[in-house]
């Protein structure tokens, strides 16, 4: 009989590509990785691994077996969430990640609400951006993830998920008190040609949706600088280093020095939390949605 933690270590070696790969996503080490696969390749009696230079690789009754496994694997993730939800308990352990400004801005309360309701549920939270969010998910790493995407960029969600939203976000520009622009009631994106932008990693999708959207309104952005936190950027503003765009959620208190103006575009954050569809019937999965939705509502509109 097939063993169920080494189809689920075949499977990590298939997603993640190398035993370190897996190893992480497992939280193992790498010998114990190898010893798995060593074991599962005795008890097929066929070579899973092939070298691949300082790597392996999958044979191909390596992948045959990998593609068995995630469906092995997706069909005990659905018996257990229909023993669970059969149960009605809210119990077991629970992974989630959330993106800087939600672990802020609604985190904290949704996951005191949750302490409070079931004592029985262990969670575990981690600050991920929305891309690593989604791809914890998919793999099996991740119970839950709150992630987002913009009014004029949407991000793409893998099938197999489930998403519920929690709020739309609205964003202003946040300036130093003594920019040109700190007095109006309203800006346009257009108005800020001649100014340093304050903006997220390069490479995340916070970045790449300011390019877009900045570029779409005639404007070829100067960076300055960088941060992940929207705080961070807020006390770079307050230095009068350049200005940044400042969504409501999880930016409060606002540094003195900062001003935030409202944008005629109405720039909004869609947020929502995502959960794999083999997993929909779990109540601890039902149980974090609706305390992350009622957090939701609790969030400042300014």
């Amino acid at each position: 009989m097939l063993n169920l933690e080494r189809l689920r270590t075949l499977d990590a070696l298939a997603r993640h590509g190398s035993v370190s790969g897996a190893a992480d996503a497992l939280h193992v080490t790498t010998s114990a990785v190898s010893q798995q696969m060593s074991k599962l390749e005795r008890e097929v009696g066929q070579q899973l691994l092939a070298k691949n230079g300082r790597g392996v690789r999958l044979t191909d009754a390596g992948r045959l077996l990998a593609e068995h496994s995630a469906r092995i694997l997706s069909q005990v993730e659905l018996a257990e969430s229909e023993l669970e939800a059969h149960r009605g308990q809210v119990i077991g352990e629970l992974r989630l990640s959330a993106f800087p400004t939600a672990a802020r801005g609604l985190l904290p309360s949704a996951l005191a609400a949750l302490r409070a309701r079931h004592p029985a549920l262990r969670v575990r939270s981690c600050e991920l951006e929305p891309e690593a969010g989604i791809a914890g998910v998919v793999r099996g790493d991740l119970d839950l993830a709150v992630v987002l995407d913009w009014y004029n960029k949407p991000m793409p969600l893998p099938d197999g998920l489930v998403k519920a939203p929690l709020l739309d976000d609205p964003a202003d520009v946040a300036v130093y008190a003594d920019h040109p622009l700190a007095g109006r009631d309203e800006v346009d994106l257009g108005d800020f040609c001649d100014d340093e932008w304050i903006t997220w990693g390069e490479g995340e999708f916070c970045h790449e949706w300011l390019l877009f959207t900045l570029r779409s309104r005639g404007v070829e952005p100067v960076i300055g600088h960088r941060a992940a936190e929207t705080h961070t950027q807020l006390g770079l503003v307050a230095a009068g280093l350049g200005v940044c765009i400042a969504p409501v959620l999880g930016r409060r208190p606002i540094p003195p020095g900062v001003v935030t103006v409202p944008l005629k575009q109405h720039v909004r954050r869609h947020v929502y939390v995502i959960w794999r569809a083999d997993a929909d019937r779990r109540p601890s999965i039902r149980a974090a949605v609706e305390a992350l939705q009622v957090a939701a509502e609790h969030v400042p509109a300014s």
